[in-house]
């Protein structure tokens, strides 16, 4: 598992939540300006760039891929993720994503919010990730 140093979570947000939007294969269509202050990004580095540029390395993919399935079948999905700002600082957030649909309820893309993660979901999910991490390998 990699060695970088954590943000401070309620500094940075500042009571507001992150918002971006993405098309059907994860490139980012939308990010709101918190999104940018958080990840360190500047909104033209985000967009139509792959979500997975915020992925920090010590995700286990299993995770991402429970998520893909859930979303590319129109389902919501909530999860605590490990991100990876810029500077190479990292943060945990409670994630939701839904897919957008239309009036025949195809998937069009999916948008994502996300706020802080609780201290114990990240002691808990940073536990359990670590093992799936090391699974993986």
């Amino acid at each position: 598992m990699g060695k970088t140093t954590p943000i401070n979570e309620e500094y940075i947000f500042d009571g507001s939540i992150i918002i971006s939007q993405t098309d059907l294969l994860g490139n980012i269509t939308f990010a709101n300006r918190k999104f940018c202050k958080v990840s360190g990004y500047k909104v033209e580095e985000l967009n139509g760039n792959s979500h997975n540029i915020i992925r920090h390395p010590d995700m286990p993919k299993v995770v991402f891929e429970k998520m893909w399935n859930a979303i590319s079948s129109g389902h919501t999905w909530n999860g605590i993720i490990k991100n990876m700002r810029k500077d190479g600082l990292y943060y945990w957030v409670d994630t939701e994503i839904l897919p957008i649909k239309d009036e025949e309820q195809n998937v069009l893309g999916y948008i994502a919010s996300r706020k802080p993660a609780s201290r114990k979901s990240i002691e808990e999910n940073e536990t359990t990730y670590k093992k799936m991490y090391a699974d993986q390998n």
